[in-house]
């Protein structure tokens, strides 16, 4: 169902213009000798002495991670009925079809933007993209409630590329919930803005901070981050909120549940009034009601009902309840040639850790994937496994949303998620792009006696 209601890859050589207002910042001329602490109180971009004039956060800073006031969350695991791990009659036939009204060629957009665009083999948008477009391109803030594979990244970026044609003194701000959705949301701003000289900056936790500083005073129109370290840098003075005239909140739900809220309302609060948002998330919950009523401006809801994501991918339990079953199961599995990409979920790092090295024990190409990794470790075990270098990654749940890689054959929850939504996005990193997809949960052969623990 699809309805909608009214209510280049950055360098350190790179030459860069040096105008006001750029990357929302002071700029400080490679020449200066001034501090890296020293602040600029002109009204060419820099930050006042008297701080932001709004939001009044005044914490530490956790450089990516939720504040420590935030952090104490609820782990108890839901009951989950066992019947919902199994689906041993999965299709890709899809029951809904979309006819959209437009191409993209008839968004009047910019033509090297619609160049990118074809180059990329985007020709017809998806649904969230026919019906948000339009909206965005008109100035208007949009509410889409949208799940992970529907393409609400490109639904956001054409039009706010656009508009940064347009005007090259409009910044906008992109908040995602984990360093990989970053990731991937800037390397698409790049593709998309081959040839047009607009520069972005990926900031987020686990990465040099100091190279994330010197591309903001290089000058960026675009800042991607996670809603810690774009803290951190608010703080430090590095980005100045005031001349960001758009913004989107990317999985607000998830952003929520990790409990970045006050984060995103500080960053939100210290906007200009005159702004553009864009929140795009899986549910409506009340939280994020709130948070739409309090900085949007009449929006537009566009709703788009996503294929149930289980319903592509073959699901089936293995009944074990030891941990030498497991690694015993698991190995004999992992011998199977149709599993060459395989995706497993453990729920605690140290686990992660150790059943990587277990599995490389028994010849098996296995990488780790977790949030105490550095950034270029984490971004090295996404690669390899999408180039096929190695068979197996195993990682927490960091990887359970905003994780594309093509062509994954299994996904293992060797330890059972703390709730269903949880497991949907796990075993939707599988059977993506109308492929069909496999994914095994281990569970415990006495499991009704032990069900006080799930």
């Amino acid at each position: 169902m699809y309805t909608i209601t009214t209510g280049g890859s950055s360098s350190d050589s790179r030459s860069r213009s040096s105008s006001p207002r750029q990357g929302g910042y002071a700029p400080r001329s490679r020449s200066s000798s001034s501090s890296e602490g020293s602040r600029s109180g002109s009204s060419r971009g820099g930050y006042s002495s008297r701080g932001p004039s709004r939001g009044g956060y005044r914490g530490g800073s956790s450089f990516g991670a939720p504040r420590a006031f935030n952090a104490k969350r609820s782990f108890k695991k839901d009951f989950i009925d066992e019947k919902l791990f199994i689906n041993k009659e999965a299709g890709v036939t899809e029951t809904d079809h979309y006819d959209a009204k437009h191409a993209f060629t008839d968004f009047g957009i910019n033509e090297v933007l619609s160049a990118n665009l074809t180059a990329k083999g985007l020709i017809t948008p998806s649904p969230i993209q026919d019906q948000s477009i339009p909206v965005v391109l008109k100035g208007g803030d949009v509410i889409g409630i949208a799940s992970t594979g529907t393409g609400k990244t490109a639904a956001f970026l054409i039009p706010l590329i656009n508009k940064l044609v347009a005007d090259k003194d409009h910044k906008m701000m992109i908040l995602t919930p984990t360093r990989e959705l970053a990731q991937q949301v800037e390397a698409e701003f790049v593709a998309f803005t081959k040839g047009m000289k607009l520069f972005s900056v990926s900031c987020v936790g686990g990465a040099p901070i100091m190279r994330q500083i010197k591309e903001l005073e290089l000058g960026v129109n675009a800042v991607i981050g996670t809603p810690g370290r774009v803290m951190d840098l608010i703080e430090r003075r590095k980005i100045n909120m005031e001349f960001f005239d758009s913004i989107v909140l990317d999985e607000a739900d998830r952003m929520l549940d990790m409990g970045f809220i006050d984060d995103m309302r500080s960053i939100l609060g210290a906007m200009p009034k005159e702004k553009q948002g864009l929140f795009f998330s899986a549910t409506f919950s009340p939280e994020i009601k709130r948070l739409c009523s309090d900085f949007l401006k009449d929006p537009i809801t566009v709703s788009v009902k996503a294929r149930d994501t289980a319903s592509s991918v073959m699901q089936d339990v293995v009944r074990v309840n030891t941990d030498a079953e497991k690694v015993e199961a698991l190995h004999e599995i992992l011998i199977k040639p149709e599993y060459s990409k395989v995706l497993i979920f453990r729920e605690m790092k140290r686990h992660v850790d150790g059943l990587a090295e277990e599995l490389n024990k028994r010849g098996f190409k296995a990488l780790a994937l977790h949030g105490d990794m550095h950034n270029r470790e984490r971004e090295r075990a996404v690669k390899a496994l999408e180039a096929g270098k190695v068979q197996v990654v195993i990682a927490t749940d960091v990887a359970a949303r905003g994780l594309d890689i093509s062509d994954i054959s299994l996904v293992v929850n060797y330890d059972i998620p703390n709730n269903y939504e949880t497991y949907i996005h796990r075993i939707g990193r599988t059977g993506r792009a109308k492929k069909l997809g496999h994914a095994i949960t281990f569970v415990p052969k006495a499991r009704e006696s032990r069900t006080s623990r799930y």
